[in-house]
């Protein structure tokens, strides 16, 4: 069977759950070889193992952490040459997007971005994509070289497949241009406690009708009391009532939870094209007509603050 190379996200070898997803997908089309670099790479074995990775190529160098994204699409050309591969799988994070764009340049071929789904074709691996505001779902191929694919979080379910995870030193030597972007700074993201927004299994989003940076107390009551990431409308963010980090849609983040929950959001399309995907969608907005009914699963018509703050005792009862 054909190797597939997986990109692998992790922190100081602490696997994200994108990856995961990865080699899930991955198992579809072939056997899964991870790619780990920088610090405590050699780590992240025991999980890629645990989730399919038949082989871990690993490489622990200062530019990883010092310089830009070159260093790693070296390295993952040197991964490329080394194995020959059926595809390379990466996440749809920024700076995976960005190394898998400089990749595909290099090796000649091309990239399909954002996919939510990947399959076995006769031809290669066919990727689903949301397309123009998710409002088309797309099925498509890489006629040209060896398929570069990045797929977004929670785009599949992550499953156990215990393999060899055989672990590698990855030869690699960095181009001139590695060293031509340094780092020279790093401010530590505050944490809140709850899911990074783009991998969380349940969003609860708030817009214009929480009306007030205080009110989205509310919010996080919910979400905190499903242990949910918080989203924010545009509208929201621009009237500053919460950070733009948070903020879902076209021109914010794009997520694809298993529960995504809009409270006090219209649905304009701009919001729409950043949770769509989502697999069941809830809303709750007092004006029966707004646009984000068309496109739930279930909606509540009633305001937020009452029965936001129900909902949320609600659930804490059940899990009491």
């Amino acid at each position: 069977m054909a190797e597939v190379l997986v990109y692998v996200d992790h922190v100081d070898g602490a696997v994200r759950k994108p990856t995961l997803e990865l080699l899930t997908l991955a198992r579809r089309i072939g056997e899964p070889v991870a790619v780990a670099l920088g610090s405590g790479a050699e780590n992240t074995a025991a999980a890629l193992a645990e989730h399919g990775a038949v082989k871990v190529l690993t490489h622990d160098a200062a530019e990883y952490a010092d310089y830009l994204v070159v260093p790693k699409v070296d390295a993952l050309q040197a991964a490329y040459e080394a194995v020959s591969p059926a595809a390379v799988l990466v996440p749809s994070s920024a700076e995976g997007k960005e190394i898998a764009a400089r990749l595909a340049v290099r090796i000649g071929s091309g990239i399909i971005t954002d996919a939510v789904d990947l399959e076995a074709g006769a031809e290669g691996p066919v990727a689903t994509q949301s397309a123009f505001a998710a409002s088309y779902t797309t099925k498509s191929r890489i006629s040209k070289g060896t398929p570069v694919i990045t797929v977004k979080p929670n785009s599949a379910a992550v499953e156990a497949a215990p393999a060899a995870g055989t672990v590698e030193a990855l030869a690699v030597s960095f181009s001139d241009k590695a060293t031509g972007t340094k780092v020279t700074s790093r401010t530590p993201r505050e944490s809140t406690g709850r899911p990074e927004l783009t991998e969380a299994a349940i969003v609860v989003s708030g817009g214009r009708g929480v009306n007030g940076a205080d009110n989205f107390s509310v919010i996080e009551g919910l979400a905190d009391s499903l242990g949910a990431a918080v989203g924010a409308s545009r509208a929201a963010v621009d009237a500053g009532w919460y950070p733009h980090t948070n903020q879902v849609g076209q021109t914010g983040k794009s997520v694809s939870p298993q529960l995504y929950i809009a409270s006090g959001i219209s649905g304009a399309i701009q919001h729409r094209a950043g949770m769509q995907t989502s697999k069941t969608i809830v809303a709750i907005n007092k004006d029966a007509e707004a646009p984000i009914f068309d496109l739930v699963d279930y909606g509540v018509v009633g305001d937020l603050f009452e029965v936001v703050p129900q909902l949320t005792e609600e659930i804490k009862s059940r899990k009491a």
